[in-house]
């Protein structure tokens, strides 16, 4: 892997960590609880979809690895539930945050998996396991259901959209990786925030009478 890659990998992933560890604190506030539940849960959210991506591709897993990730998730769920808990705090309010993890953890774990190597629809799949695993156990552990399997939500949708640009112009048109990178996080992004702006909705089984 080339030094730059490297490197914006690694600070994309910290990153990544950060804002899932801000959606997990947001997420446990409404609930009420203490700051232990509160780091439990944003720790969860933060480190959980790498981890498992980590497990899959029989590499060390990343926190274990490198604990400045561990010490990043812990220290932004304890300044975040510092400067909110005594704030109330919409139902919605983790939704773009959110968003934003969703397109760094998704491209983070779509590369990874890429670099490993993997074969591109794996690579893709793995991509959005990264993405979406931290915040449905975030989700769990708070008695909600989870964004994935809301009905029809553009969220899993939404990651593996970006995966396959990823892909696409990394492996099919030649792009470099950071420029693809960048690219592919716009679009998890903006599919994200166009769903729940204009509430669109994937096609969903509906039994016959």
């Amino acid at each position: 892997m080339q030094p730059t890659l490297f490197d914006f990998l690694y600070w994309l992933s910290m990153a990544a960590v950060a804002i899932n560890a801000l959606t997990g604190v947001l997420d446990a506030g409404r609930k009420q609880m203490d700051v232990v539940g509160v780091v439990m849960v944003g720790c969860v959210a933060a480190l959980g979809g790498g981890t498992v991506r980590d497990l899959l591709l029989q590499r060390p897993v990343f926190w274990i690895r490198d604990p400045n990730y561990l010490v990043v998730a812990f220290l932004a769920t304890v300044l975040v539930f510092l400067l909110v808990r005594r704030l109330r705090l919409p139902a919605t309010v983790f939704l773009i945050p959110d968003a934003i993890g969703l397109a760094l953890f998704t491209v983070a774990g779509t590369q990874i998996a890429l670099d490993h190597p993997t074969h591109w629809l794996a690579a893709s799949l793995l991509g959005v396991i990264t993405g979406v695993l931290g915040g449905v156990l975030r989700d769990v552990l708070c008695n909600e259901v989870p964004l994935i399997f809301v009905r029809g939500e553009l969220y899993a949708t939404a990651a593996w959209m970006g995966a396959l640009v990823l892909v696409l112009l990394e492996l099919v048109l030649g792009w470099q990786a950071l420029s693809a990178s960048l690219v592919a996080m716009l679009v998890i992004f903006l599919v994200r925030v166009a769903a729940l702006a204009f509430k669109l909705r994937m096609p969903t089984y509906r039994e016959r009478s």
